[in-house]
């Protein structure tokens, strides 16, 4: 009988970090940590050969930077990976999304909302910090053109109406659950069109759906 737990690998070149990460998620039974990697290139690695369900990734370590290694796993179809810094700069955080990163978390994060984040990645939602958010929101109103004049992409064209109403609601950050209020449906049936959004948009995380949502202006 194979094991529900999620299952996590912890990416961070310091081991005090990574045996803190694994205390917090070690207080919730239904997550387990299967591996830890000190660098990127090994954190590829681990992913590769422990299949996680999300990995926690740092974003400057040595070698293979997170960012990088992010960019593989997520590619490769391997692992979620949630993102966790000391730093909140900009180019930091759209690198790591535009990589794939399913989420942002700092690292003085709180167990509980550790904890909440690694469920949500591993149902399939993707996770900002509440700081994170402001920054990214902040950001594209900065970018905006005057007048603002949507970015536009023929994958659009290949969207349903449903579809379409389904990526205007991750650009709003909504979950599976927020989504299957606002259209009416089951969350099962909102995750299925999250999934056909992402490959009909090549995107491999909501997140990067969301960025994609808010340059074509559908939120």
């Amino acid at each position: 009988m194979s094991d529900p737990r999620i299952r996590v690998l912890l990416a961070d070149d310091h081991a005090a970090i990574r045996a803190g990460m694994r205390l917090m998620l070690e207080q919730a039974p239904d997550i387990v940590v299967v591996g830890e990697a000190a660098d990127g290139a090994v954190a590829v690695r681990q992913a590769g050969a422990l299949r996680p369900d999300v990995v926690l990734m740092d974003i400057r370590m040595p070698g293979t930077d997170g960012i990088a290694a992010t960019r593989a796993i997520t590619s490769a179809g391997v692992a979620d990976v949630l993102i966790l810094t000391t730093f909140d700069f900009d180019d930091y955080l759209f690198g790591a999304l535009r990589a794939g990163a399913a989420g942002f978390l700092l690292k003085s994060v709180e167990p509980a909302a550790l904890i909440d984040a690694v469920r949500r990645v591993a149902d399939g939602d993707g996770f900002l910090a509440p700081e994170v958010t402001r920054r990214l929101l902040t950001a594209f109103a900065a970018a905006a053109p005057e007048p603002a004049r949507p970015v536009t992409t023929p994958a659009l064209d290949g969207l349903t109406e449903r579809e379409r109403d389904v990526l205007a609601g991750l650009g709003r950050g909504l979950s599976n659950a927020g989504l299957a209020a606002e259209l009416a449906i089951s969350r099962a049936t909102a995750k299925t069109h999250v999934s056909r959004v992402l490959g009909k948009l090549g995107c491999t995380s909501r997140v990067q759906a969301a960025i994609l949502a808010k340059e074509a202006g559908l939120a």
